[in-house]
């Protein structure tokens, strides 16, 4: 089984996942666009470049997304609430590096450093409203 997160937008998924591919180094496998479903789909055409589904692979893990409408999704445009987008690994560098990377733009709610768990922690929400933590394994250094 894998769990992969879908995360909704208002209009910015295309942006979103190239910025999240660019940071993580990743590569987006679908972007279906609305104006590319069936001809009887009833989607106005101001959402035509809207995806419907992303996909963004990196490494064995992987992002959905797609983009929401209020009419659609009534909260969409609220900031998002009981989830984060959690990113691990074994090198503090990266960490740091996706830390510095993904949230450009956003809004630091910790600061990347050293925890009591963690040899390197940080959270934020990112340019586009999602919130994250990045993550180092292993043991803090004494």
């Amino acid at each position: 089984m894998k769990i992969i997160p879908s995360l909704s937008f208002n209009g910015q998924c295309r942006e979103a996942f190239e910025f999240y591919a660019r940071v993580l180094g990743g590569e987006i496998i679908s972007a279906f666009p609305y104006g590319e479903g069936p001809p009887d789909m009833p989607v106005g055409p101001q959402y035509k470049d809207w995806l419907m589904h992303a996909w963004l692979q990196i490494g064995d893990q992987a992002i959905m997304g797609a983009d929401m409408d209020k009419d659609w999704a009534p909260n969409i445009d609220k900031p998002k609430n009981g989830f984060d987008v959690a990113v691990h690994t074994d090198d503090a560098d990266e960490a740091r590096a996706w830390f510095e990377g993904l949230s450009e733009g956003g809004r630091v709610i910790m600061p990347f450093q050293a925890t009591f768990w963690s040899p390197g922690y940080g959270s934020f929400i990112d340019k586009f409203g999602i919130p994250w933590m990045v993550n180092t394994n292993g043991q803090p250094q004494a």
